[in-house]
């Protein structure tokens, strides 16, 4: 099968460099999926699970926001953040998600709105940590 060349780059650096043979992506207008030799493509990503496969075994990544584009059998991320379910602590992202929640209940005012957006993404964050994690144990 044909592979296409996986690139997912964080502020901190590069997270995964790796030929795979299809990478699925939450793009804000729907998730997609990739394989080699996909037509030229840009997408903004909003926060969620990546997912590649490789020799018939999946790989799961929480990402946040960014972009995608598909040039010359390459794909490359550029994202907020990145995290293998595998290593994401899903107590810790279960108390995130806890406190976000709290936060959105309490704010009623819309001098707030700052703090609700804020909490808003860090829900969605917490909630893409927890689905990455749970893929990735099964």
């Amino acid at each position: 099968m044909a592979q296409i060349h996986l690139e997912v780059v964080t502020p901190s650096g590069p997270v995964v460099s790796d030929d795979v043979d299809i990478v699925t992506a939450p793009g804000v207008g729907g998730d997609f999926g990739v394989l080699a030799n996909h037509a030229p493509f840009l997408s903004t990503i909003k926060t969620g699970t990546l997912s590649y496969t490789k020799d018939k075994q999946t790989k799961y990544l929480m990402v946040s926001g960014g972009f995608s584009e598909v040039s010359n059998n390459k794909i490359t991320f550029l994202v907020e953040s990145a995290e293998y379910g595998s290593e994401i602590d899903v107590d810790r992202a279960l108390r995130a998600k806890e406190r976000a929640e709290k936060r959105l209940s309490q704010s009623q005012s819309q001098s707030e709105n700052f703090n609700q957006t804020r909490a808003e993404a860090a829900l969605q964050r917490a909630l893409a940590r927890v689905h990455a994690a749970e893929l990735a144990r099964q």
